[in-house]
């Protein structure tokens, strides 16, 4: 079958980048995705109170507005996580603010949250799961998160993000609070443990039935800061924590004419930073929290690698957008031979082997 996702993504690349990505998601919409890459029963993960059909999640920032799920969740991903959505619509930072470094395998962003605002947000989720003519639901066909931030201005995260946990809560699968955005403003303060704990227990009071909650946190904090903040979490009542966002810092070795734009880079460049994170929290964390790892993850090898050191499951964004859906089908080809050679039948075979004893 023609892969037409993969077709197109070479003249998309042509285009600026923030058009060639409104174009992706609005022939997502209209359904012209492609083909799935299929699953085996090896690859499920069970997490969260969940089944994944894979460990290849889709990262937030790809569907801000939850225009495409349901085509997303087609092409093979596991899961989907939409958003980050905010309480209010806002238009973000001034263009041009996402840049393609495809000479690192990494992109840069300032999108700032731009977004449609939870009302609209939540609209699109109603209608993703109106009923059919049978009865049944239509949903995401893979689990879906949501993942939440607050504005630009006029914030009040002791509010916010309660409010928009309720909002969702019907809807999503599970939850993310994103506190680690480099392009909002006194966001990634939110993540001290001090602070984690008043979220965590304005959210808890203002919703004592939620769907699973996770903490997304950027990788530049010092790998002293991961432990106070997995406590916190844990003593929260969170289930889970996505190690990481996306990073301020530039390594030396960048090539492409966009490597010194302000954002947050993420793709190949962050990978030693986002296994460091890895290792740190999950040596402390010991299976108490579920653990997805995000940035840099390029192939199979990657995928059973991040496994090994603790995580549950895995996300991708730079590689899907740098290399098309077809990327899906190649990395399952790849993690089944890599499972196959390292003797697990299973992924949770697999999940923190690599973790001291």
């Amino acid at each position: 079958m023609i892969d037409l996702g993969t077709m197109v993504t070479p003249f998309l690349h042509r285009l600026d980048t923030e058009t060639a990505h409104e174009l992706a998601i609005h022939s997502l919409a209209l359904g012209l995705g492609g083909s799935a890459a299929k699953d085996v029963p090896a690859f499920a993960v069970r997490t969260l109170g969940l089944r994944f059909p894979n460990p290849i999640g889709l990262a937030a920032g790809f569907d801000k507005n939850a225009r495409a799920i349901r085509p997303l969740a087609k092409l093979g991903f596991g899961h989907i996580e939409a958003g980050t959505v905010t309480p209010r619509p806002q238009p973000g930072n001034p263009k041009p603010r996402l840049f393609r470094l495809p000479e690192d395998g990494a992109i840069i962003n300032r999108m700032g949250f731009n977004g449609c605002g939870i009302d609209r947000f939540c609209r699109r989720l109603a209608r993703l799961h109106r009923p059919m003519p049978n009865g049944r639901l239509r949903g995401a066909t893979v689990p879906l998160g949501v993942n939440i931030g607050i504005n630009k201005t006029g914030a009040d995260p002791l509010k916010d993000y309660p409010e928009l946990v309720s909002r969702v809560s019907s809807y999503a699968d599970y939850v993310t609070m994103n506190l680690s955005s480099p392009n909002t403003p006194g966001l990634r303060d939110l993540q001290s443990a001090d602070i984690l704990r008043e979220l965590l227990a304005a959210i808890n009071t203002r919703n004592p039935q939620r769907p699973p909650l996770l903490v997304k946190l950027a990788p530049d904090l010092d790998n002293a800061s991961y432990g106070p903040i997995l406590e916190a979490a844990i003593a929260g009542g969170a289930q889970g924590l996505i190690l990481t966002n996306t990073t301020i810092t530039r390594p030396g070795h960048l090539t492409s004419p966009h490597a010194n734009e302000t954002g947050g880079l993420s793709g190949r460049p962050l990978a030693p930073r986002a296994r460091d994170v890895l290792k740190a929290v999950s040596e402390q964390n010991r299976g108490r929290l579920a653990l997805i790892s995000c940035g840099g993850i390029e192939s199979g090898e990657d995928i059973l690698e991040r496994i090994r050191m603790g995580a549950d499951m895995v996300q991708i964004y730079t590689s899907f957008v740098l290399q098309g859906p077809g990327i899906l089908a190649r990395l399952k080809a790849e993690l089944r031979d890599a499972m196959r050679r390292d003797g697990f039948e299973t992924i949770s075979d697999a999940r923190g082997v690599d973790l001291p004893a």
